[in-house]
C-alpha cells in the first residue's frame, strides 16, 4: 500500500504510472514518508518519456518532487493532481523546472512508441481516471484507485460504455486495485454522507468540528453546502487541509459563497451555534489540529461542552489506538463525537468485491495482474478473477520489483529483478538515513543509550574517573552500583588496550562498545546503545 509506481518498457521507451509516497511505518521512527527507490529509472534515463498520474492522492504523486527533478522527465496528470503536484513542488528549489502537463477525458497523448488515454472513473477525490497504455503488444489498462458511484457528488459517473468498448476491442493486460477485495457488495454512494452531514447540522445547535483526511474534496463541498444551509461560517484547520482547499477552489471543484470562509483566528466573534470548524487528523497523527485540540494544544481551538465533533473517516488498521486516544479526550473535555461506530459518516473510495468483478467482466482482459494490496489481498483477487472466466494460468501476482515479460500475447514471470525499496525522507533529507540508522534509532527507543566519556593524557591513561550519561537506559540515583561497576570496567579495558596499541582510539571504541554491552547485559539483561567519547587533553 503506497509508493504506487508502476514501469512500461518496451525496445527504447518507459513509461511511468503513477509516483507515490507511503507513510512510515511503526519501525521507522522519525521518518517523515518514503519513496520508491528509482535505481532502476537512473539507468534507463534516455528511454523515459513520462510519468502518467491517475489522481491527486499523495501515495500516487507525493514522490514526484524528490524523483523528477533527477529523472528530467515531463509529467501527465489530471487538472486537479497537477495544480496539487505544482504546490508540493514550489517547496523545492531544484524543482521549478519541472513540466507538469494537464490531460482530461478523451486526450490521447504520443509517448515514444506508446499511445495514452483515459477512463474517467470515480474515488474520494475528483479527476480520477485509469489509464490506457496503447503498446506494439496490445492495450495495457491500470485502474489506479477507483470505484463506481451512481450518484457522484460532483455529477460525473465513471465511463462505463469506454471500459465496454475497450474490451470489445481486446485487451492485453490488467492491473486492477485490490484494496477492498475482502468486503462484499458494493460501495455505498457519497451522497449517503451528503445527507448524514444535513442531519447532524440539522439537529446541532452547538458548535461543529468535521475532521476528515485533507484529500476529501467532496466532505468539504458537503461541508459548505450544509453550512449554507444552516447559516453557518467555515474556519480551516490543519496546513494539508488549508493547502487541498485553496488548490480545489482555485481550480472551481469547491464552490463557496463569497465571506463563508473565516480565518481560524478570529473564530472568537462568532456564536458558537454559527461555525464549523472543518479539520485534518481524522487518523488520530500526532500534531494534526484534532489531535492537538484533544489534548488542549490547539492556538485557537478549545473543545467545550456543547461542542459535537464529526469524525469522517474510517480508521486505517494500526491506527487504532491513536483515533481511540483522541475520542476519549474530546469526551473527558466535554464534547459529543460522531464516529463511524456510531454513525455512517464516511464511505471508501475503493471498489468493493462486486465493483471489481464488474471492471473484469466490461474489460474482459486476456491477462490479469491485480495491485494496490497486500498479498492476501493480491490472492482473493486472483480468485475473484478466476470467477470471472480467467484463466488461472493468465493471472500473474507480482511483488515489488517483479518484471512481467509480453512477447505475442505470452506473458510470463522474468527472472530479471528490478532494484526496489524505499529512499526515507526525515525533515529535509532524502535517502541520508540508512538502515543502519535506524537499527540506531530502534536501539535507542526500546533500550536506551549510555555514554562513556574518558578524559586522557598525552600518554593515553585516564585522567580521573570515567563520566557516564544514561538517557533511556536507567535512573541513575537509583543504579549507582551500576554506574560504579560501569566506570571500573571502562578503567579496566581502557588500561588493558593501552598498554598494547596506546593512541588507537578507533580501536578502543570499539572494544569498549563491545565489552560494555556485554557486561550491562549480563547485569541486567539489556542492551543499550553505548557511546563512547574519549577526549585527549
Amino acid at each position: 500500500m503506497g509508493k504506487n509506481m508502476i514501469v512500461v518498457e518496451y525496445g527504447d521507451d518507459i513509461v511511468i504510472l503513477d509516483c507515490g509516497m507511503m507513510m512510515p511505518d511503526e519501525s521507522m521512527l522519525g521518518i517523515d514518508y518514503v519513496i520508491p527507490d528509482p535505481t532502476y529509472l537512473e539507468r534507463n534515463q534516455k528511454k523515459l518519456r513520462g510519468i502518467i498520474v491517475t489522481h491527486g492522492h499523495e501515495d500516487h504523486i507525493g514522490a514526484i518532487q524528490h524523483l523528477v527533478p533527477r529523472l528530467g522527465v515531463p509529467v501527465y496528470a489530471p487538472r486537479l493532481a497537477a495544480e496539487l503536484i505544482k504546490v508540493n513542488l514550489e517547496e523545492f528549489s531544484d524543482a521549478q523546472n519541472v513540466r507538469v502537463n494537464t490531460y482530461q477525458a478523451g486526450d490521447r497523448i504520443r509517448l515514444g512508441v506508446f499511445t495514452v488515454s483515459f477512463v474517467r472513473v470515480n474515488h474520494s477525490i475528483p479527476d480520477t481516471f485509469s489509464i490506457v497504455v496503447d503498446t506494439p503488444e496490445g492495450k495495457v489498462i491500470y485502474t489506479g484507485d477507483f470505484k463506481f458511484d451512481p450518484t457522484p457528488p460532483d455529477g460525473i459517473k465513471a465511463d462505463y460504455a469506454k471500459f465496454e468498448q475497450l474490451g470489445r476491442e481486446g485487451v492485453l493486460l490488467l492491473m486492477s486495485e485490490s484494496t477492498n477485495v475482502h468486503t462484499p457488495g458494493r460501495t455505498p454512494s457519497e451522497q449517503v454522507i451528503a445527507d448524514a452531514f444535513m442531519e447532524i447540522f440539522a439537529k446541532t445547535s452547538g458548535r461543529l468540528i468535521v475532521a476528515s483526511f485533507a484529500s476529501r474534496i467532496d466532505r468539504m463541498q458537503h461541508v459548505i453546502a450544509a453550512a449554507v444551509k444552516y447559516r453557518r461560517k467555515v474556519a480551516i484547520a490543519g496546513r494539508s487541509m488549508l493547502k487541498y482547499f485553496d488548490v480545489a477552489s482555485k481550480a472551481g471543484y469547491i464552490k463557496t459563497p463569497k465571506g463563508l470562509i473565516v480565518d481560524l483566528r478570529s473564530i472568537k466573534k462568532y456564536k458558537d451555534s454559527q461555525l464549523v470548524i472543518l479539520s485534518t487528523g481524522s487518523q488520530g497523527q500526532e500534531g494534526s489540529a484534532l489531535q492537538r485540540m484533544a489534548f488542549g494544544e490547539h492556538k485557537q481551538v478549545k473543545i467545550h461542552s456543547g461542542d459535537t465533533v464529526v469524525i469522517s473517516s474510517s480508521a486505517i488498521p494500526g491506527n487504532e489506538r491513536s483515533i481511540n486516544s483522541v475520542i476519549n479526550n474530546l469526551y473527558r473535555q466535554g464534547a459529543n463525537v460522531i464516529f463511524d461506530k456510531k454513525m455512517q459518516i464516511h464511505v471508501t473510495g475503493h471498489a468493493y468485491r462486486e465493483e471489481m468483478k464488474q471492471m473484469l467482466t466490461m474489460v474482459k482482459p486476456r491477462w490479469f495482474i491485480p495491485v494496490h494490496g497486500e498479498y492476501h489481498m493480491l490472492v482473493s483477487h486472483k480468485e475473484l478473477a478466476e470467477e470471472t472466466g480467467i484463466k488461472p494460468a493468465n493471472i500473474i501476482i507480482m511483488e515489488d520489483g517483479d518484471v512481467i515479460e509480453f512477447r505475442q500475447g505470452q506473458g510470463r514471470k522474468s527472472n530479471q529483478k528490478v532494484p526496489v525499496g524505499g529512499i526515507m525522507v526525515d525533515g529535509l533529507g532524502v535517502g541520508d538515513v540508512k538502515e543502519v540508522v535506524l537499527r540506531d534509532r530502534q536501539a535507542m527507543a526500546k533500550e536506551g543509550m549510555i555514554v562513556l566519556i574518558a578524559l586522557v593524557d598525552k600518554k593515553g591513561k585516564i585522567i580521573g574517573s570515567p563520566d557516564i550519561i544514561s538517557r533511556g537506559f536507567v535512573y541513575m540515583r537509583e543504579k549507582g552500583d551500576l554506574i560504579n561497576k560501569t566506570r571500573q570496567k571502562v578503567k579496566d579495558i581502557f588500561a588493558q588496550h593501552v598498554q598494547s596499541v596506546p593512541d588507537d582510539w578507533t580501536n578502543i571504541k570499539t572494544k569498549l562498545r563491545e565489552h560494555i554491552g556485554e557486561f550491562i547485559f549480563r547485569e541486567i539483561e539489556r542492551r543499550p546503545l553505548v557511546l563512547p567519547v574519549i577526549i585527549e587533553v
